[in-house]
């Protein structure tokens, strides 16, 4: 990248995270370009710019905004594509833009989940950035995003995951530190897997009982749950050769035991980035009829046990209902819970009320 000169910058899926993102970079002055694939939405940003609400603001900032088949239409390459897309349409939204990148553009994955292998295999290792967000939005209705963590409590981390990207971090830094604090990650693919260590605890659990993590985590038996399946992630992400590293500004010493991570990580998550009613994304995505990530949150953590000849039964019971709940066949809501009771009292070692 020209650092003498002002980058050019893609976001691709302006969802709630990534409007709030994009917006705040178009207030700093930079040349900010979305695509999203949420017709009225985009007609809206065109319209009317998109509108965020915070605890300590309240902001309408003008914006250009494309449909993705506006993308065959544009001829400028981009310096940096910030990809907030769900994580299971990573692959094809990186073929999407990937004729726009430039030879040493870099592609930057604000994304829950591990895809980094997908963004490399499409992109190339050279342009692939990993990130981790910690970012609380949600968006129900066309240009209006509500975002319950201001610029000064939203998180990032980024680091090069190859020879080609490593160093050239503060590329990105620059770039995101005018939407929150940002971090230097020298082992991005561990930072990911404590994100999802995280993801696996909070995110689907709480949203089958139709539950804030907040609400979730007072209900007699529940925590237990949560903090099982956050476990069960962080044995994995040490099987694989992972560390256990800080984010969200956890100092080093609360991080070394794997056991007690998920613990940590939920009680950080709580205090510090959760406010009363916040519905995760899980929620969200259900509420409005969508499948979410669970095969990428708690189904990775089961098929990566199963690859090393483990298991993960607790994140197997959370994914099974997950995927109960999307088929129609059951539907979310406190009722579950002595169901997720029942079959985890099953659990070898594990005791819940």
């Amino acid at each position: 990248m020209n650092q003498a000169s002002q980058p050019r910058i893609a976001i691709v899926g302006t969802g709630a995270n990534g409007a709030a993102i994009g917006a705040d970079l178009v207030r700093a002055g930079l040349d900010v370009t979305f695509v999203e694939q949420w017709p009225a939405h985009v007609e809206a940003m065109r319209a009317n710019g998109i509108h965020v609400r915070m605890p300590d603001a309240d902001e309408t900032t003008p914006v250009d905004a494309f449909h993705l088949s506006d993308v065959a239409t544009l001829r400028e390459p981009f310096d940096v594509v910030l990809l907030l897309v769900k994580a299971y349409d990573t692959r094809w939204a990186c073929e999407l833009i990937k004729p726009l990148i430039k030879p040493r553009g870099l592609v930057v994955g604000l994304q829950n989940g591990m895809t980094l292998h997908d963004m490399a295999d499409v992109v190339g290792a050279d342009r692939t950035i990993g990130a981790v967000i910690e970012v609380a939005s949600t968006m129900f209705d066309p240009g209006e995003v509500q975002r319950d963590t201001p610029r000064s409590k939203s998180w990032f981390a980024v680091g090069g995951v190859g020879s080609a990207t490593i160093g050239r971090e503060q590329e990105v830094a620059d770039i995101l530190r005018h939407s929150g604090t940002v971090e230097i990650s020298t082992d991005i693919r561990s930072s990911k897997w404590m994100k999802l260590i995280a993801n696996a605890t909070e995110l689907v659990p709480s949203a089958i009982l139709d539950m804030t993590v907040m609400e979730a985590v007072r209900v007699p038996g529940m925590r237990d749950v949560m903090l099982e399946a956050g476990r069960e992630a962080a044995r994995t992400a040490s099987a694989l050769g992972h560390r256990m590293v800080p984010i969200l500004g956890i100092p080093e010493d609360q991080v070394a035991d794997p056991e007690v991570f998920a613990e940590t990580l939920l009680t950080v998550v709580h205090d510090e980035y959760s406010i009363p009613g916040q519905k995760t994304t899980v929620l969200q995505d259900w509420i409005k009829g969508r499948r979410s990530e669970v095969h990428e949150i708690n189904g990775l953590v089961v098929r990566e046990q199963q690859r090393i000849g483990g298991q993960a039964p607790v994140n197997q019971i959370i994914l099974d209902m997950a995927q109960r709940i999307e088929s129609g066949e059951l539907d979310r809501g406190s009722g579950n819970l002595e169901q997720i009771l029942e079959r985890v009292r099953q659990v070898p070692e594990m005791i819940t009320p």
